[in-house]
């Protein structure tokens, strides 16, 4: 798909970590990005969304919108499956209602972390979590309702500009701490906003359809991802390693959950880069912390 000059619905694309990310992206291709928040528009208002597809004759449709508190979604179940199971297929009807692509992203959540080596696109989701299970159902949603121009990305761990996210949390609080505790029994695949929008471009400059994993290569620890943080930043901090056990959180993360990007790669004939180079960008570049050397 040729992006330049292309009108670009975003939904989740005004205020969402990603979605930011990918409005950037879209506008810096050529293309004409509509980012909307859950205030401008409803996804779980077939109606109200048909009628601003009426008004604004997009070329392409992306849902970054989702519910993503993993916690709390074990005690909001309805409002968790609203936007992640039943939103989806609905958006995905709306576009195939005008022959335009949809772009819909997952979660690495969908697995159980019961694997030691990267997840592969075909495998079968196994959720335990509410949010898991809301976002693998609202793949399957779309399985279902089997729209061709279709296309599911699944993204993990993700970091960047514009919005809270662990990162920046681990480094707020180096700075006012000298040790701090994160688990070392996690282990997935760390993403760079800006470059998942980027790398989704490249899926649709494929005409990519069906699954797809965009991460950034390499896997870590989130112990592992802490301290490369606090090193980048040269904060006098001491990021000690921690089973899972000993933060008991309400929702079950999974222990492994590594995304394979074979597929992407073999698709696009792009290998997205190291993790730890995109984290330097984020560290030093986007956050300004630390000084390069």
């Amino acid at each position: 798909m040729e992006l330049k000059g292309k009108s670009v619905i975003i939904f989740g694309g005004r205020t969402g970590l990603l979605g930011q990310a990918l409005t950037r992206a879209f506008r810096l291709a050529g293309a004409r990005p509509v980012p909307l928040s859950s205030q401008d528009c409803d996804i779980l208002d077939p109606r109200g969304v048909d009628l601003l597809l009426d008004r604004r004759d997009p070329d392409l449709m992306v849902n970054a919108a989702a519910y993503t508190q993993v916690d709390l979604a074990e005690d909001q179940e309805e409002m968790a499956f609203a936007l992640n199971a039943t939103a989806p297929p609905l958006l995905a009807s709306l576009a195939a209602k005008r022959l335009i692509p949809f772009v819909h992203f997952s979660t690495d959540f969908v697995f159980c972390g019961n694997k030691h080596t990267p997840y592969l696109p075909y495998d079968d989701p196994c959720p335990f979590s509410v949010y898991g299970i809301s976002k693998a159902d609202g793949e399957r949603g779309l399985l279902r309702f089997g729209y061709e121009r279709t296309l599911i990305i699944r993204i993990s761990w993700l970091f960047g500009p514009g919005r809270t996210n662990f990162v920046d949390k681990i480094l707020s609080l180096c700075e006012t701490r000298g040790t701090i505790s994160v688990v070392n029994d996690q282990t997935g695949s760390p993403s760079y906003t800006p470059d998942v929008a980027v790398n989704t471009l490249a899926l649709l400059a494929h005409d990519a359809t069906g699954i797809h994993h965009v991460a950034n290569s390499g896997e870590t620890t989130w112990h592992g991802l802490a301290s490369e943080a606090v090193a980048l930043a040269g904060l006098d901090c001491t990021v000690e390693p921690v089973p899972t056990s000993a933060y008991p959180t309400k929702a079950v993360r999974p222990a492994y959950s590594v995304l394979d990007l074979s597929r992407f790669i073999q698709t696009t004939g792009v290998t997205p880069r190291h993790w730890k180079q995109a984290l330097a960008d984020y560290v030093l570049g986007d956050l300004r912390r630390g000084s390069v050397i």
